[in-house]
């Protein structure tokens, strides 16, 4: 009896540690062979999916998405784009829908708390960061190989340098970022043009030119403030620095400027360029031409002072421009006035301009490698967001539909609208639709791009092109995982107390002769410790290349 209990239990550990091997072979989810796919990670995956193929689930899955919501075209779970992503695709997507106020503090709960959805689009380039430790999220460099559109477009443009920017200390990358042909401007200065054409007062090309000009306009109006700004004056510090050598407001980033002739990274709140633009705009406010509710008002308040005609200079974009019309139509009555975007004004480091190709883009959780539609969630995402047909759809909706197209010319059917194209139009392509958002439409072309521009705005873009340098990217800092974590506590104090400062100096509230004073005190939270970090870091990154 003995015996043939030990046989039956040798023949039990045999049929066992097969049984094993076999799940181990089918659940290979480790493999990086083809891209880190597995054998059973190619459900409703195309097997002839490639460049300008457009993308069929073999069998349709659903796919689980978190949603950014904007108040000003507010999620409608019955959209067409909903509709015809699943019609096209055989992808139903599943939104978690997210305020657009607290998208980033709760995407960061969702992942830390397991909860996130796969698949997690409106993430900047640059805040994948914290999440790189924990595992959490997909390093997609390594599955670059099934996504054709993606590489393609990489290559074609020649973005292999801006894509080194987002590696991190594994010389991978985490986030895939939207991707444009050429640097695209948008935020700069609106001004009221028929106060200047009226008063003969020239556009100005510079910053030096604008104080000229705002001080010919409170000799005229001395009643206004002709300079009254919105989002907290952020917007215009970032455009601004660039023409001052520096950064500041929206572009302050992690508080590091990289100094070719040094080939180092120095505290940017600490340098003379900053100090020069500090310096300017303080003129402007102890002058009483720039308003110094600039900095606290909320961008409503900022907006009835220009449309109501209080004040004659905002900073805004080609969608604001457009609103503001709307707005000044009905307060100050059509025709009576006209406004414009103007070239954002050079700086004494001359006309340059800043900014990247590379837009906010898709992390993908970690865990959807083990999903058994994992290749065919990485052609969906390459389909949607990278190919050419894709980025069409997402812009423009459905030919025939919403828009037509006639000689590769694309324009919106007569009853819909969008940002002022079709101003008759009783139904909006975002608000109606689903098209064009935020979640969805970014990159492409630059003819997609300004296919949806007005006359306008394509001068605009040809003057900024025409006029501007681009500044060349910086070299990317990949810290550790220990190192990040202390470089976000030493930055962001130094930050937050540069933000405070900036606001002091340009309101007068702490005279510019105690600059160097407001250095010192940074030196005492921090700051060598922070720049000697970067530098090393950097160092090491570009020796190790």
């Amino acid at each position: 009896m003995f015996k043939r209990s030990r046989k039956k239990w040798g023949m039990t550990l045999m049929a066992a540690v097969m049984s094993l091997s076999v799940a181990a072979c089918s659940n290979n989810l480790g493999s990086s062979g083809g891209g880190g796919e597995a054998n059973d990670q190619s459900k409703g995956a195309m097997e002839n999916y490639g460049v300008n193929v457009s993308f069929k689930a073999t069998e349709p899955f659903n796919l689980p998405i978190l949603f950014s919501d904007q108040p000003a075209y507010p999620y409608k779970k019955d959209w067409m784009l909903f509709q015809e992503i699943t019609k096209r695709t055989g992808v139903t997507l599943q939104p978690t829908i997210v305020p657009m106020s607290d998208y980033s503090q709760k995407r960061s709960l969702l992942i830390s708390s397991g909860d996130a959805p796969l698949v997690i689009p409106k993430t900047y380039p640059g805040e994948e960061a914290s999440f790189v430790s924990s595992g959490a999220i997909l390093p997609v460099s390594d599955y670059i190989d099934m996504m054709p559109n993606f590489k393609d477009k990489v290559e074609k443009w020649g973005m292999e340098k801006e894509l080194d920017g987002l590696r991190q200390e594994d010389g991978k990358y985490y986030v895939l970022p939207g991707l444009h042909e050429e640097v695209w401007p948008d935020y700069t200065l609106l001004v009221r043009t028929d106060i200047f054409e009226k008063n003969n007062i020239p556009i100005p090309a510079t910053w030096d030119e604008l104080y000229t000009a705002l001080k010919k306009l409170k000799e005229i109006y001395p009643d206004s403030i002709p300079f009254s700004d919105r989002f907290q004056f952020n917007s215009t510090l970032n455009i601004a620095a660039t023409g001052f050598g520096t950064k500041a407001g929206w572009g302050f980033g992690n508080g590091l400027t990289y100094k070719a002739d040094k080939d180092e990274f120095v505290y940017t709140s600490t340098t003379p360029e900053y100090k020069n633009m500090l310096t300017y705009f303080n003129k402007l406010v102890s002058e009483g031409l720039l308003d110094k509710e600039s900095f606290t008002q909320t961008d409503d308040q900022a907006t009835q002072k220009f449309v109501s005609g209080k004040s004659f200079v905002i900073n805004g974009n080609s969608q604001t421009v457009v609103l503001h019309r709307t707005d000044m139509n009905k307060s100050l009555g059509e025709g009576k006035f006209s406004i414009a975007k103007i070239t954002v004004p050079g700086g004494p480091a001359g006309q340059l301009m800043s900014g990247s190709r590379l837009e906010n883009g898709v992390m993908i959780l970690a865990k959807a490698k083990e999903n058994p539609n994992f290749k065919a969630i990485l052609q969906f995402i390459d389909w949607l967001y990278y190919s050419d047909e894709g980025e069409e759809f997402a812009k423009w909706g459905v030919e025939g539909v919403t828009y037509t197209k006639e000689n590769g010319v694309r324009k919106l059917v007569d009853d819909i609208n969008y940002n002022g194209l079709n101003p008759k139009g009783t139904k909006d392509l975002r608000i109606d639709y689903g098209f064009s958002g935020g979640v969805f439409a970014y990159g492409g072309t630059t003819e997609l791009l300004q296919s949806m521009f007005s006359d306008e705005e394509k001068k605009f873009q040809e003057d900024m092109k025409k006029t501007k340098t681009v500044v060349p990217a910086e070299p990317p800092i990949p810290y550790s995982v220990e190192d990040r974590e202390q470089a976000t506590l030493l930055s962001t104090p130094l930050k937050d107390y540069s933000d405070q400062n900036t606001l002091k100096f340009i309101l007068g509230e702490r005279p510019l002769s105690q600059f160097d004073a407001f250095v010192n005190e940074l030196k005492g939270q921090g700051l060598d410790n922070y720049v000697k970090l970067a530098n090393k870091t950097y160092k090491a990154y570009k020796e190790k290349k």
